[in-house]
């Protein structure tokens, strides 16, 4: 390629296990002499990576897919590339009826995507594949883990990422140190189900084996804890938020429902009961601890007797960060097999919304009672003549809330600062002298 046809953007839709993804071949293709740029417009070829969770992300796929394609159509970009979860599954589709795509790869296909611009041959962990991460210095994401092995009702990943395979724990621990020795001062632990990481190995490890060795880390100040599946959180790793440095007390545990009935019928191993044990033996091993979780509205079969339930449960649980999703009927997976998805779109979303009102006065008092503290921020961004955007032990980037700071400040420093105000989600605090 002549450097006018070596420019490239990518365009990364879905969760931060895809962004992941898109750093490794971002890190290949630097290596490969092209150069990287932010705007399609301004580049030759565009490479998508394509998110297919939810009816939402797959639209949101084929939408960015078709805009890229009239540039394409229009000579303002001369290659367009498609690749990720929506490919994956349906990346036949992809190729029949948008011709403008010149080549569609799935989501573990970094390797061939580098040959089919370059025209050499590379294997996934070749030196080539050395990650260039997307986010700000200071935080960066530790993906332990591909595939999955559980069997939820409402969940397609299984049949886009294939099962479970634990990146081995020396692979993890160095790939941790060298984004401490880059810089990174927060590390964002994920998978597609981080509680079964090691299960898959010849000689069976669990998460908590890992953590021991991140929390060895130098470098390293924060490690935060994504994707934890109730069902498979063991009291081993439960303890070690009483006796790890470096493990933050924040959990993202996606618990999804609060009714018995519910759970069940979403195959999640673990009725509300069981739920509420692990809550419990979490706040007891660290008094500290910030839950985050998310929920589904609307699975089939969710009568206002089952959403009462998941909203007495929300009550009782108090969780600190709370997400909604509404149901969205996968091809191929039990719910979509065995259940019909008859609950109107609008009573989905008008339970979203009760379900979001409901925490955001749990939120409002939570942050209420943090007037007067002094709190340990991590800054995202630094704004000199206005409001600086950090975050405390309980936010993770992107997902949560933030904490507005009065004060000079630097990016990723950490810094003392005083709560002087508390909003439905947000702090306002100042710097401490």
């Amino acid at each position: 390629m002549s450097n006018e046809e070596n420019k490239i953007s990518l365009v990364t839709l879905g969760c931060a296990k895809n962004l992941v993804d898109t750093e490794i071949l971002v890190g290949g293709l630097k290596n490969n002499s092209y150069e990287i740029v932010e705007k399609p417009l301004e580049s030759d070829v565009v490479i998508v990576n394509t998110c297919g969770f939810l009816d939402k992300a797959r639209e949101e796929s084929v939408d960015t897919i078709l805009d890229l394609g009239r540039l394409k159509k229009e000579g303002k970009i001369k290659k367009l590339i498609a690749m990720g979860c929506f490919t994956e599954r349906y990346g036949d589709a992809v190729e029949e009826e948008i011709p403008e795509v010149d080549k569609v790869f799935g989501s573990e296909e970094h390797a061939s995507v580098l040959t089919y611009l370059t025209g050499k041959e590379f294997q996934r962990n070749d030196p080539d594949f050395q990650r260039s991460t997307l986010t700000p210095k200071h935080y960066a994401y530790l993906k332990i883990s591909e595939g999955c092995d559980n069997v939820c009702s409402f969940c397609s990943i299984p049949l886009m990422r294939g099962l479970q395979q634990s990146q081995p724990i020396a692979w993890n621990v160095m790939e941790a140190k060298r984004l401490a020795q880059s810089g990174v001062k927060e590390l964002l632990v994920i998978g597609q189900d981080t509680t079964t990481y090691g299960w898959d190995f010849d000689k069976k490890k669990g998460i908590h084996d890992l953590f021991d060795e991140l929390d060895d880390v130098d470098g390293l100040d924060w490690i935060r804890f994504h994707y934890a599946h109730p069902a498979h959180l063991n009291n081993r790793m439960i303890k070690r938020y009483s006796s790890l440095n470096r493990l933050i007390p924040y959990i993202d545990m996606p618990v999804q429902h609060g009714s018995a009935k519910m759970l069940k019928d979403m195959r999640r191993g673990l009725g509300p009961d069981g739920i509420k044990k692990r809550i419990d033996n979490l706040r007891n091993a660290n008094p500290d601890i910030a839950i985050r979780t998310s929920m589904i509205v609307g699975f089939p079969g969710e009568g206002d007797k089952e959403f009462k339930e998941l909203l007495d449960f929300i009550e009782e649980v108090q969780f600190d960060r709370l997400g909604v999703f509404t149901y969205s009927e996968e091809e191929g997976t039990h719910g979509a097999e065995v259940f019909e998805d008859i609950i109107p779109a609008e009573v989905k979303d008008q339970r979203k919304e009760q379900v979001m009102i409901l925490q955001q006065d749990i939120n409002y008092k939570k942050n209420k009672d943090l007037v007067g503290t002094t709190q340990k921020v991590l800054v995202d961004i630094a704004n000199e003549q206005g409001t600086s955007l950090g975050r405390t032990y309980r936010d993770s980037p992107e997902i949560d809330n933030y904490v507005k700071i009065k004060g000079k400040v630097q990016p990723g420093e950490f810094y003392n600062v005083k709560i002087t105000d508390a909003m439905e989600y947000d702090l306002i605090g100042e710097v401490c002298e």
